[in-house]
């Protein structure tokens, strides 16, 4: 049984094709318990078709989804009561209250009266919204509505949250809200699974990250992994305090594979595979003092995922 080991979700050999147009392709990964998965790609690369597919939306497909331990071909109550769903536009009946909305969700996942209104007080709260529980879902603001969304996925206490695009239009502090809940969610074993086009979000919190481009996956690992694997060499970024007439001197450094001009006084040196940084940074320095020049500042540099996914994206690269 996938369950046993450890593994939330298996997603395996997914097809998807609308009619003649193929959305997915032999699409497969899994997701550990208490794992934050980040799932990332252009538009109409395939992210909310393989949600729609996870939570049983889309039933004509080729291929196997199993949530601990069960196959999304066999949904019942039971299987449906594991999950949370956030869809990517948050919309609920304008005319109801908050309360009244919430409180409909949670008698259609099972849950009694009285755990329902505790449950609503206590997430509505924690979501900073508790001011907004009377009020009509029509006068909400946008980044309200969808923490409304967010309580409304968590409400029955899902073992597994799929959120689709979950901080997209949130303020600055409503999505450090939204993370600091994932990491927390994570932590009391909730797995969690969200798609976004805000690159740095999924950077900053997500264990696994899926890469996602013509319906196949580019890449699935962690951060670390990603950045190892697209940067074949270690780059150091120097600041100059006036700009260099020629950069030979950088060139010729041992170790040293090509010398990148960002600006007037800043430069890259991308390393040659296996060269020690700290070396050429001791030669680099060093250099530079002999020619009478001054350094404002030396250091590596640390892509970031829109680097690495840019990468991917022109390389087609694949794992």
């Amino acid at each position: 049984m996938v369950g046993d080991s450890g593994e939330m979700v298996a997603v395996r050999g997914l097809y998807k094709r609308y009619k003649d147009l193929p959305v997915l392709l032999n699409l497969s990964f899994e997701i550990p318990k208490g794992g934050i998965f980040g799932y990332i790609g252009p538009n109409g690369a395939g992210k909310t078709t393989t949600i729609k597919i996870m939570i049983g939306l889309i039933h004509d497909y080729q291929g196997e989804v199993i949530i601990e331990g069960r196959s999304t071909r066999k949904w019942d109550a039971q299987l449906c009561s594991k999950i949370g769903y956030l869809p990517q536009n948050t919309s609920m009946q304008e005319w109801r209250t908050v309360d009244q909305a919430l409180s409909t969700f949670g008698r259609l996942s099972g849950m009694s009266h009285t755990d329902t209104d505790l449950r609503i007080k206590e997430l509505l709260d924690q979501l900073g919204i508790i001011d907004f529980r009377h009020r009509k879902v029509g006068k909400l603001s946008g980044g309200t509505l969808q923490k409304v969304g967010m309580a409304q996925a968590m409400l029955h206490r899902p073992r597994l949250l799929v959120l689709d695009e979950p901080v997209a239009g949130l303020d600055p502090e409503s999505r450090v809200l939204f993370k600091n809940l994932f990491r927390q969610l994570a932590r009391e074993g909730t797995t969690v699974f969200f798609s976004s086009h805000i690159l740095s979000d999924i950077e900053d919190i997500a264990d696994t990250i899926g890469i996602l481009g013509q319906g196949r996956m580019r890449y699935i690992g962690s951060m670390e992994a990603l950045r190892d694997q697209v940067v074949r060499g270690q780059v150091i970024r120097l600041d100059m305090v006036q700009g260099l007439n020629d950069t030979t001197t950088l060139e010729r450094l041992p170790g040293v594979s090509r010398v990148n001009k960002i600006s007037d006084d800043q430069y890259q040196l991308v390393l040659q595979p296996q060269t020690d940084l700290d070396e050429v940074v001791d030669k680099c320095i060093r250099a530079m003092q002999a020619e009478g020049r001054r350094i404002r500042g030396i250091h590596q540099v640390r892509p970031s995922l829109e680097d690495l996914y840019m990468n991917y994206t022109d390389t087609g690269g694949m794992v």
